[in-house]
């Protein structure tokens, strides 16, 4: 691997979106969307009808899913033309700050290019690597929920399938 990996861009996003929605049904079922991607980073969105709790505000395990899906989307980008990785969350920490009564949005911050780029030379070298990535749930520009997370990728280097 050569040189810094380059930041994200919008066709990328396009490409998650459709992804996650033929691979991880409860993205469906949230009406999960790519909000932005670019070179700041990653940010899904889903509207807050889809995600209710019985307090009128967004479920909790919706807020933790979207989050984790945003950081979890990131590190799909970054290994997209990667062949054959696969991509876990091996931890994660979600704080709920504020009660979000508006659309849910997540954001997850791309990495400095160091970070990238030591991420994916591990991978090549060893099969297995690990990013530490954290969101936050957004509402009116206030952080109501923090999410932390550890996710690994590694290559099936088995014979035979």
């Amino acid at each position: 691997m050569s040189g810094v990996p380059p930041p994200l861009d919008p066709a990328a996003g396009k490409r998650l979106e459709a992804y996650l929605h033929a691979h991880i049904p409860l993205v469906h079922h949230m009406q999960v969307r790519v909000d932005t991607c670019n070179a700041h980073g990653l940010t899904l969105c889903a509207p807050l009808a889809a995600n209710l709790n019985h307090e009128g505000t967004a479920f909790g395990g919706s807020l933790e899913s979207l989050a984790m899906l945003a950081c979890w989307g990131l590190v799909w980008l970054l290994l997209e033309h990667e062949p054959a990785v696969h991509i876990v969350v091996a931890e994660s920490h979600m704080q709920f700050l504020r009660p979000v009564t508006d659309t849910l949005v997540a954001h997850c911050a791309l990495p400095e290019a160091a970070a990238r780029q030591t991420f994916l030379e591990t991978l090549q070298r060893r099969n297995k690597a690990r990013l530490e990535l954290q969101a936050g749930i957004m509402q009116a520009h206030v952080v109501c929920a923090k999410f932390s997370g550890r996710f690994v990728a590694h290559r099936n280097t088995a014979r035979g399938g």
